[in-house]
Protein backbone atom coordinates (compact mmCIF):
# COMPACT_ATOMS: atom_id res chain seq x y z
CA UNK A 1 0.00 0.00 0.00
CA UNK A 2 1.04 3.59 -0.79
CA UNK A 3 1.25 6.25 2.47
CA UNK A 4 0.61 9.42 1.69
CA UNK A 5 2.85 12.37 2.72
CA UNK A 6 2.67 16.42 2.90
CA UNK A 7 5.31 18.74 1.69
CA UNK A 8 5.09 22.46 0.90
CA UNK A 9 6.98 22.05 -2.26
CA UNK A 10 8.02 19.45 -4.69
CA UNK A 11 10.51 19.61 -6.96
CA UNK A 12 11.06 17.21 -9.92
CA UNK A 13 14.69 16.47 -11.45
CA UNK A 14 17.38 17.04 -9.85
CA UNK A 15 19.68 18.51 -12.61
CA UNK A 16 20.78 22.52 -12.85
CA UNK A 17 16.91 23.54 -13.27
CA UNK A 18 15.67 21.51 -10.17
CA UNK A 19 18.83 22.35 -7.98
CA UNK A 20 18.56 25.56 -8.42
CA UNK A 21 14.79 25.33 -7.93
CA UNK A 22 15.20 23.59 -4.69
CA UNK A 23 17.75 26.11 -3.13
CA UNK A 24 15.67 28.83 -3.87
CA UNK A 25 12.83 27.49 -2.04
CA UNK A 26 14.93 25.87 0.58
CA UNK A 27 16.64 29.77 1.52
CA UNK A 28 12.68 30.73 2.42
CA UNK A 29 12.27 28.30 5.06
CA UNK A 30 9.48 26.53 3.14
CA UNK A 31 9.28 22.76 3.51
CA UNK A 32 11.01 21.13 0.20
CA UNK A 33 10.90 17.59 -0.95
CA UNK A 34 12.83 17.13 -4.52
CA UNK A 35 12.45 14.01 -6.24
CA UNK A 36 14.79 12.15 -9.02
CA UNK A 37 15.27 9.05 -10.58
CA UNK A 38 19.24 8.87 -10.24
CA UNK A 39 21.14 7.84 -6.92
CA UNK A 40 22.76 11.24 -7.15
CA UNK A 41 22.51 14.62 -7.32
CA UNK A 42 23.36 16.88 -10.77
CA UNK A 43 21.28 15.19 -13.46
CA UNK A 44 22.40 14.14 -17.15
CA UNK A 45 24.12 17.36 -17.30
CA UNK A 46 26.60 17.45 -14.33
CA UNK A 47 26.55 13.01 -14.28
CA UNK A 48 28.28 12.89 -10.95
CA UNK A 49 30.95 10.11 -11.15
CA UNK A 50 29.11 7.25 -9.39
CA UNK A 51 32.79 6.00 -8.18
CA UNK A 52 33.59 9.49 -5.90
CA UNK A 53 30.74 12.24 -6.33
CA UNK A 54 31.56 15.72 -5.68
CA UNK A 55 30.38 17.70 -2.50
CA UNK A 56 29.56 21.02 -4.87
CA UNK A 57 26.14 19.03 -5.17
CA UNK A 58 24.99 19.28 -1.03
CA UNK A 59 21.61 20.45 -0.35
CA UNK A 60 20.05 23.06 1.86
CA UNK A 61 19.77 21.49 5.17
CA UNK A 62 15.89 20.52 5.78
CA UNK A 63 15.18 19.27 2.09
CA UNK A 64 13.99 15.73 1.73
CA UNK A 65 15.95 14.06 -1.17
CA UNK A 66 14.18 11.05 -2.54
CA UNK A 67 16.66 9.19 -4.75
CA UNK A 68 16.08 6.42 -7.19
CA UNK A 69 12.35 7.91 -7.12
CA UNK A 70 10.37 8.68 -9.89
CA UNK A 71 6.67 10.28 -10.30
CA UNK A 72 4.43 7.93 -12.39
CA UNK A 73 1.05 10.24 -12.28
CA UNK A 74 0.34 13.71 -10.86
CA UNK A 75 -3.17 14.59 -9.97
CA UNK A 76 -5.17 17.80 -8.57
CA UNK A 77 -6.69 17.63 -5.34
CA UNK A 78 -7.60 20.21 -2.94
CA UNK A 79 -5.39 23.35 -2.60
CA UNK A 80 -2.47 21.61 -4.85
CA UNK A 81 -1.32 18.31 -6.27
CA UNK A 82 -0.89 14.67 -5.92
CA UNK A 83 2.82 13.64 -6.80
CA UNK A 84 2.52 9.41 -7.14
CA UNK A 85 6.06 7.99 -6.60
CA UNK A 86 7.55 4.76 -6.61
CA UNK A 87 11.20 4.41 -4.69
CA UNK A 88 13.95 2.05 -5.78
CA UNK A 89 15.98 0.81 -8.53
CA UNK A 90 13.93 0.45 -11.46
CA UNK A 91 15.01 -3.50 -12.21
CA UNK A 92 13.79 -4.00 -8.27
CA UNK A 93 10.55 -5.60 -7.45
CA UNK A 94 10.72 -3.98 -4.07
CA UNK A 95 9.77 -0.79 -5.30
CA UNK A 96 7.82 1.16 -2.52
CA UNK A 97 5.46 3.64 -3.10
CA UNK A 98 4.59 7.18 -1.73
CA UNK A 99 1.90 9.75 -2.36
CA UNK A 100 2.66 13.43 -1.74
CA UNK A 101 0.82 16.25 -1.38
CA UNK A 102 2.21 19.55 -2.48
CA UNK A 103 0.71 23.28 -2.66
CA UNK A 104 3.64 23.53 -5.35
CA UNK A 105 5.11 21.93 -8.15
CA UNK A 106 8.14 22.47 -10.06
CA UNK A 107 9.06 20.19 -13.28
CA UNK A 108 12.19 20.45 -13.97
CA UNK A 109 12.23 17.10 -15.71
CA UNK A 110 14.75 18.18 -18.78
CA UNK A 111 14.90 16.72 -21.71
CA UNK A 112 16.12 13.35 -23.79
CA UNK A 113 18.19 12.64 -26.72
CA UNK A 114 16.81 12.91 -30.22
CA UNK A 115 18.46 9.83 -32.36
CA UNK A 116 17.78 10.13 -35.97
CA UNK A 117 17.26 6.67 -37.27
CA UNK A 118 19.53 5.96 -40.44
CA UNK A 119 19.91 1.79 -41.71
CA UNK A 120 22.12 0.14 -38.86
CA UNK A 121 21.35 2.68 -36.39
CA UNK A 122 19.89 -0.67 -34.13
CA UNK A 123 23.35 -2.59 -34.57
CA UNK A 124 25.12 -2.26 -31.02
CA UNK A 125 28.20 -0.26 -30.42
CA UNK A 126 25.25 2.85 -31.85
CA UNK A 127 24.79 5.24 -29.13
CA UNK A 128 23.08 8.37 -28.49
CA UNK A 129 25.76 11.35 -27.71
CA UNK A 130 24.24 11.79 -24.25
CA UNK A 131 24.48 7.77 -23.34
CA UNK A 132 27.82 8.34 -24.61
CA UNK A 133 28.64 10.78 -22.25
CA UNK A 134 26.60 9.37 -19.26
CA UNK A 135 28.96 6.17 -19.37
CA UNK A 136 32.40 8.46 -19.71
CA UNK A 137 31.28 10.60 -17.21
CA UNK A 138 29.29 8.68 -14.62
CA UNK A 139 31.08 4.93 -14.89
CA UNK A 140 34.33 6.04 -16.56
CA UNK A 141 34.00 3.62 -19.67
CA UNK A 142 34.63 4.15 -23.10
CA UNK A 143 31.70 3.49 -25.72
CA UNK A 144 34.60 2.09 -28.26
CA UNK A 145 37.96 2.32 -28.85
CA UNK A 146 37.67 3.82 -31.96
CA UNK A 147 34.49 6.38 -32.05
CA UNK A 148 32.80 8.13 -34.78
CA UNK A 149 30.58 11.40 -32.96
CA UNK A 150 28.07 12.93 -35.22
CA UNK A 151 24.72 14.47 -35.40
CA UNK A 152 24.30 18.54 -34.50
CA UNK A 153 25.23 20.81 -32.18
CA UNK A 154 27.38 22.35 -29.44
CA UNK A 155 26.89 19.19 -27.33
CA UNK A 156 29.21 16.80 -29.81
CA UNK A 157 32.19 18.76 -28.10
CA UNK A 158 31.84 17.79 -24.60
CA UNK A 159 30.87 14.08 -25.69
CA UNK A 160 34.11 14.42 -27.37
CA UNK A 161 36.18 15.47 -24.63
CA UNK A 162 34.41 12.81 -22.58
CA UNK A 163 35.20 9.69 -24.57
CA UNK A 164 39.06 11.62 -24.90
CA UNK A 165 39.36 11.07 -21.03
CA UNK A 166 38.22 7.82 -20.74
CA UNK A 167 40.67 6.55 -23.68
CA UNK A 168 39.12 6.41 -26.67
CA UNK A 169 39.92 7.76 -29.91
CA UNK A 170 37.93 9.58 -31.47
CA UNK A 171 37.93 9.52 -35.22
CA UNK A 172 36.07 12.49 -36.00
CA UNK A 173 33.30 14.92 -35.37
CA UNK A 174 30.87 14.87 -37.85
CA UNK A 175 28.59 18.29 -37.45
CA UNK A 176 25.27 17.99 -39.91
CA UNK A 177 24.78 21.92 -39.89
CA UNK A 178 26.98 24.99 -40.91
CA UNK A 179 27.30 25.86 -37.84
CA UNK A 180 29.80 29.35 -38.41
CA UNK A 181 26.97 30.45 -40.88
CA UNK A 182 24.12 29.78 -38.79
CA UNK A 183 25.12 31.69 -35.94
CA UNK A 184 26.13 34.77 -38.23
CA UNK A 185 22.03 34.19 -39.05
CA UNK A 186 21.49 35.89 -35.02
CA UNK A 187 24.52 37.42 -34.25
CA UNK A 188 22.86 39.61 -31.97
CA UNK A 189 21.77 35.90 -30.13
CA UNK A 190 25.27 34.72 -30.63
CA UNK A 191 26.85 38.01 -28.50
CA UNK A 192 24.55 36.43 -25.34
CA UNK A 193 26.16 33.66 -25.18
CA UNK A 194 29.70 35.28 -24.89
CA UNK A 195 30.80 33.86 -21.76
CA UNK A 196 30.78 30.54 -22.92
CA UNK A 197 33.65 31.42 -25.13
CA UNK A 198 36.53 30.04 -22.66
CA UNK A 199 34.64 26.53 -22.50
CA UNK A 200 34.48 26.53 -26.16
CA UNK A 201 38.34 27.14 -26.93
CA UNK A 202 38.69 24.48 -23.76
CA UNK A 203 36.94 22.46 -26.25
CA UNK A 204 38.95 23.22 -29.50
CA UNK A 205 42.22 22.54 -27.33
CA UNK A 206 41.38 19.63 -26.92
CA UNK A 207 40.34 18.52 -30.43
CA UNK A 208 43.61 19.98 -31.75
CA UNK A 209 45.73 17.89 -28.66
CA UNK A 210 44.00 14.77 -30.33
CA UNK A 211 43.97 15.78 -33.48
CA UNK A 212 40.08 14.99 -33.63
CA UNK A 213 38.89 16.43 -36.88
CA UNK A 214 36.05 18.44 -37.15
CA UNK A 215 33.68 18.23 -40.19
CA UNK A 216 30.82 20.89 -40.97
CA UNK A 217 27.68 19.15 -43.26
CA UNK A 218 28.52 15.29 -43.24
CA UNK A 219 26.97 12.98 -41.67
CA UNK A 220 26.79 9.45 -40.84
CA UNK A 221 23.85 7.75 -43.29
CA UNK A 222 24.60 3.96 -42.94
CA UNK A 223 26.15 1.93 -40.30
CA UNK A 224 27.59 -1.66 -40.82
CA UNK A 225 28.39 -4.68 -39.37
CA UNK A 226 27.42 -8.25 -38.54
CA UNK A 227 27.05 -8.47 -34.80
CA UNK A 228 27.98 -4.76 -33.88
CA UNK A 229 29.25 -1.90 -35.51
CA UNK A 230 32.62 -2.35 -37.66
CA UNK A 231 32.35 0.95 -40.34
CA UNK A 232 30.10 3.43 -41.08
CA UNK A 233 29.09 5.66 -44.21
CA UNK A 234 29.34 9.66 -43.96
CA UNK A 235 28.25 11.42 -46.54
CA UNK A 236 28.37 15.59 -47.13
CA UNK A 237 24.55 17.03 -47.23
CA UNK A 238 23.10 19.74 -48.43
CA UNK A 239 21.49 23.21 -47.24
CA UNK A 240 18.86 20.25 -46.35
CA UNK A 241 20.33 17.49 -44.92
CA UNK A 242 20.11 15.01 -48.54
CA UNK A 243 23.46 13.55 -48.96
CA UNK A 244 25.26 14.41 -51.98
CA UNK A 245 25.75 11.78 -54.54
CA UNK A 246 29.78 10.99 -54.51
CA UNK A 247 30.47 12.39 -51.30
CA UNK A 248 30.25 8.99 -49.42
CA UNK A 249 33.16 7.91 -47.30
CA UNK A 250 33.27 4.81 -45.45
CA UNK A 251 35.09 4.74 -42.10
CA UNK A 252 36.35 1.73 -40.11
CA UNK A 253 34.45 2.10 -36.27
CA UNK A 254 33.61 0.50 -33.53
CA UNK A 255 31.10 2.53 -31.70
CA UNK A 256 29.25 5.80 -32.94
CA UNK A 257 27.61 8.24 -30.66
CA UNK A 258 24.72 10.34 -32.51
CA UNK A 259 23.08 13.29 -31.15
CA UNK A 260 20.41 15.39 -32.86
CA UNK A 261 19.62 17.72 -29.98
CA UNK A 262 17.18 17.09 -27.30
CA UNK A 263 13.28 16.79 -27.25
CA UNK A 264 11.27 17.97 -23.74
CA UNK A 265 10.76 15.23 -21.00
CA UNK A 266 6.60 16.30 -21.04
CA UNK A 267 5.01 13.20 -19.75
CA UNK A 268 4.53 15.15 -16.14
CA UNK A 269 3.53 18.16 -17.88
CA UNK A 270 0.90 16.67 -19.73
CA UNK A 271 -0.07 14.64 -16.81
CA UNK A 272 -0.74 17.79 -14.81
CA UNK A 273 -2.62 19.93 -18.20
CA UNK A 274 -0.01 22.52 -18.46
CA UNK A 275 -0.34 24.20 -21.88
CA UNK A 276 2.16 23.57 -24.57
CA UNK A 277 3.15 25.51 -27.48
CA UNK A 278 6.01 23.96 -30.34
CA UNK A 279 5.93 21.12 -27.53
CA UNK A 280 7.54 23.21 -24.59
CA UNK A 281 5.75 24.07 -21.56
CA UNK A 282 4.37 27.75 -21.78
CA UNK A 283 5.84 29.51 -18.82
CA UNK A 284 4.85 33.75 -17.96
CA UNK A 285 7.87 35.48 -16.31
CA UNK A 286 7.72 33.56 -12.83
CA UNK A 287 8.21 30.45 -14.83
CA UNK A 288 4.30 29.64 -13.73
CA UNK A 289 2.58 27.35 -16.35
CA UNK A 290 -0.88 27.63 -17.35
CA UNK A 291 -1.76 25.44 -13.91
CA UNK A 292 -2.34 27.68 -10.37
CA UNK A 293 0.67 26.06 -8.68
CA UNK A 294 2.41 24.08 -11.06
CA UNK A 295 5.91 25.58 -12.23
CA UNK A 296 8.43 24.78 -15.03
CA UNK A 297 12.09 25.11 -15.27
CA UNK A 298 15.08 24.28 -17.95
CA UNK A 299 14.31 22.13 -20.62
CA UNK A 300 10.62 21.52 -20.72
CA UNK A 301 10.51 25.26 -21.59
CA UNK A 302 13.26 25.08 -24.40
CA UNK A 303 16.11 23.92 -25.05
CA UNK A 304 19.04 26.17 -23.67
CA UNK A 305 21.42 24.67 -22.30
CA UNK A 306 22.64 24.80 -17.86
CA UNK A 307 23.15 28.15 -17.49
CA UNK A 308 19.16 28.68 -18.50
CA UNK A 309 18.09 25.76 -16.93
CA UNK A 310 19.43 27.48 -13.51
CA UNK A 311 18.35 30.80 -14.24
CA UNK A 312 15.17 29.57 -14.62
CA UNK A 313 15.37 27.17 -11.87
CA UNK A 314 16.23 29.89 -9.49
CA UNK A 315 13.26 31.47 -10.28
CA UNK A 316 10.57 28.80 -10.30
CA UNK A 317 11.91 28.41 -6.75
CA UNK A 318 11.32 31.51 -5.43
CA UNK A 319 8.13 31.75 -7.37
CA UNK A 320 6.84 28.39 -5.90
CA UNK A 321 7.82 29.68 -2.05
CA UNK A 322 5.76 32.58 -2.83
CA UNK A 323 2.96 30.55 -3.77
CA UNK A 324 3.14 28.98 -0.20
CA UNK A 325 3.45 31.93 1.26
CA UNK A 326 6.51 32.55 2.08
CA UNK A 327 8.75 36.03 1.79
CA UNK A 328 10.90 35.91 -1.19
CA UNK A 329 13.22 38.74 -2.64
CA UNK A 330 12.80 38.98 -6.48
CA UNK A 331 15.33 37.07 -7.99
CA UNK A 332 16.36 39.78 -10.13
CA UNK A 333 20.02 37.89 -11.48
CA UNK A 334 18.35 34.96 -12.37
CA UNK A 335 15.76 36.97 -14.62
CA UNK A 336 18.28 39.21 -16.16
CA UNK A 337 20.28 35.69 -17.04
CA UNK A 338 16.72 34.07 -18.14
CA UNK A 339 16.38 37.07 -20.53
CA UNK A 340 19.99 36.82 -21.92
CA UNK A 341 19.75 32.97 -22.13
CA UNK A 342 16.63 33.11 -24.00
CA UNK A 343 18.20 35.11 -26.61
CA UNK A 344 21.37 32.64 -26.84
CA UNK A 345 19.20 30.26 -26.88
CA UNK A 346 17.11 31.20 -30.16
CA UNK A 347 20.34 31.71 -31.91
CA UNK A 348 21.33 28.20 -30.94
CA UNK A 349 18.18 26.43 -32.29
CA UNK A 350 18.95 28.79 -36.14
CA UNK A 351 22.41 27.76 -35.83
CA UNK A 352 21.46 23.91 -35.29
CA UNK A 353 17.95 22.92 -36.42
CA UNK A 354 16.96 19.67 -37.73
CA UNK A 355 16.63 19.71 -41.51
CA UNK A 356 13.71 17.54 -43.47
CA UNK A 357 16.46 15.79 -45.84
CA UNK A 358 17.11 13.10 -42.99
CA UNK A 359 14.57 11.20 -44.07
CA UNK A 360 16.29 10.58 -47.53
CA UNK A 361 18.75 8.66 -45.32
CA UNK A 362 16.21 5.94 -44.71
CA UNK A 363 15.47 3.02 -46.59
CA UNK A 364 12.04 0.74 -46.45
CA UNK A 365 13.56 -1.74 -44.08
CA UNK A 366 15.46 0.99 -42.05
CA UNK A 367 13.45 0.95 -38.26
CA UNK A 368 11.95 3.36 -36.98
CA UNK A 369 10.43 2.38 -33.72
CA UNK A 370 13.14 -0.38 -32.33
CA UNK A 371 10.99 -1.75 -29.38
CA UNK A 372 8.33 -2.72 -31.94
CA UNK A 373 10.57 -3.24 -34.80
CA UNK A 374 8.18 -1.29 -36.36
CA UNK A 375 10.16 -0.04 -40.02
CA UNK A 376 9.92 2.57 -42.39
CA UNK A 377 7.74 0.59 -45.18
CA UNK A 378 5.26 -0.34 -42.20
CA UNK A 379 4.73 3.06 -40.75
CA UNK A 380 4.22 4.66 -44.32
CA UNK A 381 1.79 1.55 -45.13
CA UNK A 382 0.09 2.67 -41.87
CA UNK A 383 -0.46 5.81 -42.85
CA UNK A 384 -0.97 5.90 -46.54
CA UNK A 385 -2.55 2.78 -46.74
CA UNK A 386 -4.75 2.17 -43.63
CA UNK A 387 -5.75 5.96 -43.12
CA UNK A 388 -3.94 6.24 -39.28
CA UNK A 389 -3.36 9.73 -39.66
CA UNK A 390 -3.88 10.59 -35.61
CA UNK A 391 -0.76 9.94 -33.16
CA UNK A 392 -3.71 7.30 -31.19
CA UNK A 393 -4.60 5.24 -34.99
CA UNK A 394 -0.96 5.37 -35.97
CA UNK A 395 0.50 3.78 -32.88
CA UNK A 396 -2.42 1.07 -33.04
CA UNK A 397 -2.19 -0.39 -36.33
CA UNK A 398 1.42 0.25 -36.64
CA UNK A 399 2.76 0.01 -33.00
CA UNK A 400 5.20 2.84 -33.30
CA UNK A 401 5.66 4.03 -29.62
CA UNK A 402 3.61 1.34 -27.97
CA UNK A 403 7.13 -0.75 -26.65
CA UNK A 404 8.70 0.24 -23.28
CA UNK A 405 10.26 3.29 -24.45
CA UNK A 406 6.82 4.73 -24.89
CA UNK A 407 7.40 6.59 -27.83
CA UNK A 408 10.97 8.70 -25.92
CA UNK A 409 13.32 7.63 -28.36
CA UNK A 410 10.61 7.58 -31.57
CA UNK A 411 7.90 10.27 -31.03
CA UNK A 412 9.33 12.64 -32.54
CA UNK A 413 10.57 11.29 -35.76
CA UNK A 414 7.41 9.13 -36.59
CA UNK A 415 5.22 11.93 -35.60
CA UNK A 416 7.39 14.18 -38.63
CA UNK A 417 7.75 11.07 -40.69
CA UNK A 418 3.69 10.56 -40.41
CA UNK A 419 2.92 14.19 -41.38
CA UNK A 420 1.53 14.89 -37.38
CA UNK A 421 2.15 18.35 -36.52
CA UNK A 422 2.24 17.72 -32.49
CA UNK A 423 5.47 17.19 -30.99
CA UNK A 424 3.85 16.78 -27.96
CA UNK A 425 1.57 13.55 -29.79
CA UNK A 426 3.78 10.92 -28.30
CA UNK A 427 4.38 12.20 -24.62
CA UNK A 428 0.46 11.91 -23.41
CA UNK A 429 0.21 8.65 -21.27
CA UNK A 430 -1.60 8.15 -17.87
CA UNK A 431 1.39 6.66 -16.71
CA UNK A 432 4.34 8.72 -16.86
CA UNK A 433 7.31 5.88 -16.38
CA UNK A 434 6.95 2.00 -16.65
CA UNK A 435 5.18 0.02 -13.45
CA UNK A 436 4.81 -3.85 -13.03
CA UNK A 437 0.81 -4.69 -12.76
CA UNK A 438 2.20 -6.10 -9.24
CA UNK A 439 2.52 -2.55 -8.27
CA UNK A 440 -0.83 -0.77 -9.36
CA UNK A 441 -2.23 -3.59 -7.65
CA UNK A 442 -0.64 -2.63 -4.37
CA UNK A 443 -1.30 0.65 -4.87
CA UNK A 444 -3.79 2.09 -2.59
CA UNK A 445 -6.62 2.92 -4.40
CA UNK A 446 -8.10 5.96 -2.94
CA UNK A 447 -4.73 7.26 -3.78
CA UNK A 448 -4.85 6.55 -7.63
CA UNK A 449 -5.48 9.27 -10.10
CA UNK A 450 -8.71 8.28 -12.35
CA UNK A 451 -7.91 8.03 -16.45
CA UNK A 452 -10.65 10.38 -17.96
CA UNK A 453 -12.04 9.64 -20.87
CA UNK A 454 -10.07 10.58 -23.99
CA UNK A 455 -6.99 10.58 -22.15
CA UNK A 456 -4.35 9.19 -24.78
CA UNK A 457 -2.83 5.65 -24.32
Amino acid sequence: MSRTVVSSIVVIGAGPAGLAATRAAADTGADVTLIDAAPKLGGQYHRQDARTGDERFALPAGVQHLRESVVWAIEPIDGGHRAHVRTGPADSPDRTGTSIDAAALVLATGAYDRALPFPGWDLPGVFTAGAAQALAKGQGVAVGSRVLVAGTGPFLLPVASSLVGVGAEVVAILEANAAVRGWLSNPFGALAGAGKAGELAAYAATLVRHRIPYRARRAVIEAHGADRVEAVTTARLDADWSPLPGSEKTMEVDAVAVGFGFTPQLELAVSARCELRDGFVVVDAAQATSVPGVFAAGELTGIGGATLSAAEGAVAGAAAARHVGAEVRPPLQAMRRIRSGRRFAAALGEAYPVRPGWRTWLRDDTLVCRCEEVDYAALRGARNDRDATGSRSLKLVSRAGLGLCQGRVCGANVAELSGIDDPAAFAGRPMAVPLRLCELAGADPEATPEIEPGVKV
